[in-house]
């Protein structure tokens, strides 16, 4: 027990810095410095840098799971679904869960041009993202809540470059607004294509 309790906090803090300095500068050795343990330890539980970085990239996502997705899926199926799902995200990165707000925002560019496993997982874990966004559209549709003719997936990416949008605008503009922005748009298009738009929160200011 004692040893998960240690890896879960290694991961933890992994996931926190590489949301600011990305995966290549995260060794084993910073780890245990930071936390204050053994590196040798360590070991026992990533036997290289690669599987180390495979280990953050899971813990983040089951962290955006835990904290983003399975609090929208109690939402009934339909727009109030996929309206708690944007809202959920934007509120995780605007209470700074992650001091650099999103961990896959921040190292996806890094891995970009690095095939590998490392890259595969990172694509892997965006590409169910969108894919659930793209699901909880289409289920609307198939409840009659959007109207006919909704392109899933355009309004999908709509979706996700909105949120996207968001850790630029705060991070590198500064500027807090943009987490209302991006629910008002959202909110705006979701109330547009609904066919009965009360299911949705009125828009405000």
């Amino acid at each position: 027990m004692r040893g998960e309790r240690t890896r879960q906090a290694v991961l933890d803090h992994a996931v926190a810095l590489s949301s600011v300095e990305g995966l290549e500068g995260m060794s084993l050795a910073r780890l245990a410095q930071g936390l204050g343990v053994s590196k040798s330890g360590l070991f026992s539980h990533w036997p290289d840098k690669q599987a180390l970085q495979l280990a953050v990239v899971e813990h983040a996502r089951l962290q955006w799971v835990e904290e983003i997705v399975r609090p929208a899926l109690r939402e009934p199926r339909g727009l109030r679904r996929l309206w708690a799902l944007h809202v959920n995200r934007m509120d995780f990165y605007e209470r700074r869960a992650l001091p650099g707000g999103c961990f896959f925002a921040n190292v996806e560019p890094e891995v970009n041009d690095h095939p590998g496993p490392v890259r595969d997982a990172i694509a892997a874990a965006k590409h169910d993202w969108v894919t659930l966004l793209t699901t909880l559209i289409t289920q609307s549709a198939e409840l009659g809540e959007l109207q006919s003719g909704t392109d899933a997936d355009q309004l999908a990416f709509e979706i996700q470059a909105l949120g996207a949008a968001v850790i630029t605008h705060t991070l590198v503009h500064r500027l807090e607004p943009s987490f209302r922005f991006a629910r008002r748009a959202v909110l705006d298009r979701l109330r547009a294509l609904a066919t009965d738009p009360s299911v949705l929160p009125e828009a405000t200011p």
